[in-house]
């Protein structure tokens, strides 16, 4: 475990460094295309659910096997070379940078009160309709982005690799741009589509949970509002999103903010209606999204803090106990 806790660490100065340098080939893009392939073909006819379950079977396996084959390949010329390649990949699954960068390109025309190019910005990392939506609604929006992502697309990632190295968060990035791409609810994915929605689920469970839970713990809530009062509203509001786990980080992310997520989102002009998550003590306005970032970065820092220690220490404990038991 100690040589991921190296690899993780690494990966990470390198997303900081690097993040997902533009028009270059990206591992995540080519799950994407494969995906989509699988789709194309298979979603049609019958037995459409066991054929997804199939797909996102075959496409994580595929990948997971390739990431193996790799971080052993390396691994075989040198041990240092084999952490290093362990450590580009799991840079690869990880989107910091990216998550910061794009909320960003989201707050500084709305400090412009260039609403226009905020919509256009906020259409690039969100699935609702954003052509009408008021700054109040683009600030929502990007928080609630944030929020998600800060388990989607950091801590989960990072949580896999510490477990199983490059193999592990490489399947689980697959599984979560599977969702992303067919884990709907509707007519032409509900079935198809039904497998990776409940794995992404599953592997999401545990991260979403600790992360939020991390969220509350290491941040400071704004004026006026006490850390139990973070920890109350969490408990209170964390199920009543439709997603098992995307409530727990917007429910920890509103509660710091002092503001209210979740409400009515269009989606190809169909209504949303979202429970309304945090007590909305006051209104959104781009500062929050600069807010939300800097609960991002700190969170993370400290889940990667937290389970660094916690990958050093469980290795200890068993090669103690290995030595104990070798007397």
């Amino acid at each position: 475990m100690t040589e991921h806790v190296i690899a993780i660490m690494l990966a990470f100065v390198i997303d900081q460094v690097i993040g997902d340098p533009k028009n270059a080939p990206h591992p995540v893009r080519l799950f994407g295309w494969s995906i989509a392939f699988c789709e194309r073909r298979l979603n049609k006819g019958r037995f459409k659910k066991e054929k997804g379950m199939a797909m996102i079977m075959l496409v994580g396996l595929f990948f997971m096997l390739a990431a193996f084959s790799i971080v052993s390949f390396f691994s075989r010329l040198h041990p240092a070379a084999g952490i290093f390649a362990e450590a580009v990949i799991i840079s690869f699954m990880i989107a910091e940078k990216s998550l910061r960068e794009a909320a960003l390109a989201v707050y500084e025309p709305l400090c412009q009160k260039n609403l226009v190019s905020a919509r256009e910005k906020l259409s690039w990392i969100v699935g609702r309709d954003t052509a009408d939506l008021p700054e109040s609604e683009i600030v929502r929006g990007t928080v609630e982005t944030v929020a998600e992502n800060t388990s989607d697309g950091i801590t989960a990632p990072l949580f896999w690799a510490l477990f199983g190295g490059a193999p592990f968060a490489v399947l689980y990035r697959v599984v979560n741009t599977a969702d992303s791409m067919v884990g709907y609810q509707n007519e032409k994915f509900a079935e198809f589509g039904f497998a990776s929605a409940k794995l992404d689920d599953l592997l999401n469970y545990l991260p979403s949970r600790l992360t939020a839970f991390i969220m509350v713990l290491v941040n400071h809530p704004v004026k006026g509002i006490q850390k139990r009062e973070c920890f109350s509203i969490l408990k209170r509001d964390a199920r009543k999103h439709p997603s098992p786990n995307s409530g727990f980080l917007e429910s920890a992310m509103a509660a710091l903010l002092g503001v209210s997520l979740g409400g009515i989102n269009r989606y190809q002009g169909k209504i949303s209606n979202r429970p309304k998550l945090g007590d909305g003590v006051y209104s959104l306005e781009a500062k929050h999204i600069h807010d939300a970032i800097d609960i991002m970065k700190k969170t993370d820092r400290f889940f990667l803090l937290f389970f660094m220690i916690g990958g050093v220490c469980f290795d200890a404990a068993i090669t103690w106990s290995q030595s104990i038991l070798s007397l």
